[in-house]
């Protein structure tokens, strides 16, 4: 059973130390730590800041000398990665702190070096970072082999105090946290935990399969939530309607869900399995399979999948080295109307003259990476691209075109880690 930390502030900067937790109509800050592509930005001059570098110049295929060899180190360091929930920024959990980027234009917004912070005696390791979109509000965990904080800890942190307003401590280690505006889910290897974000009560608590990686899924848009989380059997995915009051069940596959995603309306969740061949996509409301596709015939590690905001198209991303981007051949105005797919066949093709995968929708456009690295995927706000974040620490935009298909063009390609004092 979670348990909040004793008298954990509410994520209300507000709020002096004393007052009654509230729950005003917008319980998080508005200012955003974003800053815009032109202009001068305001710098925090305090020791544990670096203030946002240039952005970078060189692509870091071309780096080379004593800044490769720094690069490269620093990506021994990262420890993890993930988007924001516009796909507009991502963050870096590092092994001495945490970093934020904005997408477009790639440019680091800050860094923080917790190692050097010394407030908890501890390292600086962070194993997850969670962005509330482009507000001062991060949830962070600690992580690697020498963490900031208790790996079974959700700790709020406002970079506008420099200083965590509340956490969420847990008898087991956290495996994933996700945020909306209005709620905090803190994912355990059988648990998902759901809270108010304005007092940190807990309002549901769900069962579920092991889920060693934390998957787990909310919808954004303001007003009724939708969350996806692993079923209670094996290659199923559990929907929590909670406007609708209803809980739906997907046996998504015959093996177990590797990954999944939720469009940010809640209306669409595309799921892999274990042996990372197909991809299908459902209608959340009433279970029903829309589409299925094929990222390839042999069996891979689904690292991401990400909705185009318009819906149109699907990105995957996997041990394979390759990215994918599928069309969605769905009327998401009518997806009750929709009728659904006969029940979908294992995930594996048919032995036979003619196999399975000769009948089944490929991907209409691809971008080649190298093979075994993780990387995950999502589109940027520019039309038909698609941003691509390593843990090697490298950046790609690349383009689509989405008549023709085929391979993608690469637009940029930078290594993030680069230090700050080389060009």
């Amino acid at each position: 059973m979670a348990t909040p930390a004793a008298a954990p502030a509410p994520p209300n900067p507000n709020l002096v130390p004393g007052d009654p937790p509230q729950a005003p109509e917008s319980p998080l800050p508005t200012t955003s730590i974003d800053p815009t592509p032109s202009g001068d930005e305001e710098n925090d001059d305090s020791s544990s800041v670096s203030s946002a570098s240039s952005t970078p110049t060189a692509k870091a295929a071309a780096a080379g000398g004593a800044g490769a060899e720094k690069a490269d180190s620093a990506a021994k360091d990262l420890l993890h990665i993930s988007f924001n929930q516009d796909y507009g920024c991502f963050a870096a959990g590092t092994k001495s702190g945490f970093r934020i980027y904005n997408c477009d234009p790639l440019r680091e917004i800050f860094r923080r070096d917790l190692a050097s912070a010394g407030d908890n005696g501890g390292g600086g390791g962070i194993g997850v970072v969670e962005m509330l979109f482009r507000c001062n509000i991060l949830a962070l965990v600690g992580g690697g082999d020498n963490p900031h904080y208790p790996p079974n800890k959700v700790m709020i942190w406002d970079d506008h105090q420099s200083r965590c307003i509340g956490e969420l401590s847990f008898r087991s280690p956290v495996r994933g946290v996700r945020l909306r505006r209005d709620r905090i889910v803190v994912v355990l290897e059988n648990k998902v935990f759901v809270y108010n974000f304005a007092d940190l009560k807990l309002m549901h608590q769900i069962e579920t399969a092991p889920n060693p990686k934390g998957l787990c899924a909310v919808s954004q848009q303001p007003g009724s939530i939708v969350l996806v989380c692993p079923g209670a059997q094996k290659g199923q995915v559990r929907v929590e309607h909670y406007g609708a009051r209803k809980t739906k069940f997907i046996n998504a596959h015959t093996s177990r869900v590797a990954c999944f995603a939720l469009s940010q309306d809640g209306r669409l969740i595309a799921t892999a399995s274990s042996k990372g061949t197909l991809v299908r996509i459902y209608n959340a409301a009433e279970g029903n399979l829309l589409q299925e596709v094929r990222r390839g015939a042999d069996r891979a590690e689904i690292y991401s999948l990400a909705f185009s905001n318009n819906l149109q198209y699907l990105a995957v991303s996997s041990d394979k080295g390759t990215i994918h981007v599928f069309n969605l051949k769905i009327n998401v105005g009518l997806t009750t109307n929709d009728k659904p797919l006969p029940a979908p066949d294992p995930d594996v093709p048919h032995i036979g003259v003619l196999p399975k995968y000769f009948h089944s929708e490929w991907s209409v456009a691809q971008f080649r990476l190298h093979e075994g690295e993780q990387y995950i995927v999502a589109f940027g706000h520019e039309k038909n691209t698609v941003a691509v974040v390593g843990m090697d620490g490298s950046f790609y935009k690349c383009q689509f075109d989405p008549v023709n298909g085929g391979e993608m063009l690469q637009l940029e390609c930078f290594n993030f880690l680069k230090p700050s004092d080389q060009p």
